[in-house]
Parts: structure tokens; C-alpha cells; sequence
């Protein structure tokens, strides 16, 4: 499960953010019945030389790579609609690190996107939040 990354020293400054990736991550492993062993937290699309949030999405998959891991689904819990960093940096850039450095069959689970149900979610949310009409 791979999260857009923040840089580290928001996150020690008090940002809840790793906490709710975390969190959303045990819950999603939960809801599809993973083993500690079927999943991992990574973390993607860092800038700068600054730390970021780890483990690193790359890293991650280049050792399971070296490992000649069979196969890999990885899925962007935090991304509602897929974008650059989920279908150029992960659906290409990750997947080609991966391959190349001996790993096996590379699965990206798409974002919701414009999905019925998702949509419908989103208005739920929305008429949820509105003011009521007078």
C-alpha cells in the first residue's frame, strides 16, 4: 500500500498524517482478510533531498525486486482518482525498477475514479455538508 509521502519533519512536528496512513492501511489489510505478512506501508512521491515519510514506494520494490519477489498489487489507499504518481510513478516508474531488478508479475489496483459508486460516495459526502435549502 503505497501513500503520497510528506516530508519527516512535518510528521514530527505533531502532523497526524502518518498515523492516518497507518490506520487506513490496517484497516484496508483487515477488510481483505491480509496476513502481516501479504502487505506493507510504503511511501511515494518525495521532492528534494529533505527525509520524507518511509519506507520509501522505490526502495520497497527494488528489494523486492533483488528478492525475485513472484508478484506484486499495489494500491494507492490515499488517491481517490489516479494521477501522475499513480500511473507514471508507480504504474510505470516502480513497475519497470521492479521488473528489471528480477521481480515477477506487477498488478496496479486503480483508484476509484469515476465510478459510480464513487461518485455517489462523494455527493453523499457533499449533501452531507451543505446547508439545507430554506
Amino acid at each position: 500500500m503505497s501513500f503520497h509521502s510528506i516530508p519527516q519533519k512535518y510528521s514530527d512536528a505533531g502532523d497526524p498524517y502518518y498515523e492516518h496512513c497507518q490506520s487506513t492501511a490496517v484497516r484496508l489489510a483487515k477488510a481483505l482478510n491480509l496476513s502481516e505478512k501479504e502487505w506493507k506501508i510504503s511511501f511515494q512521491s518525495r521532492l528534494g533531498f529533505s527525509k520524507w515519510l518511509s519506507p520509501y514506494t522505490s526502495e520497497v520494490l527494488a528489494d523486492w525486486g533483488r528478492e525475485k519477489v513472484s508478484h506484486v498489487d499495489v494500491i494507492c489507499p490515499a488517491f481517490s482518482a489516479d494521477c501522475l504518481e499513480t500511473l507514471e510513478e508507480i504504474k510505470m516508474e516502480n513497475r519497470d525498477l521492479f521488473v528489471e531488478l528480477g521481480g515477477g508479475e506487477f498488478n496496479v489496483i486503480p483508484c476509484l475514479n469515476d465510478s459510480e459508486d464513487h461518485i455517489e460516495m462523494i455527493a453523499d459526502i457533499v449533501r452531507k455538508h451543505l446547508p439545507k435549502p430554506l
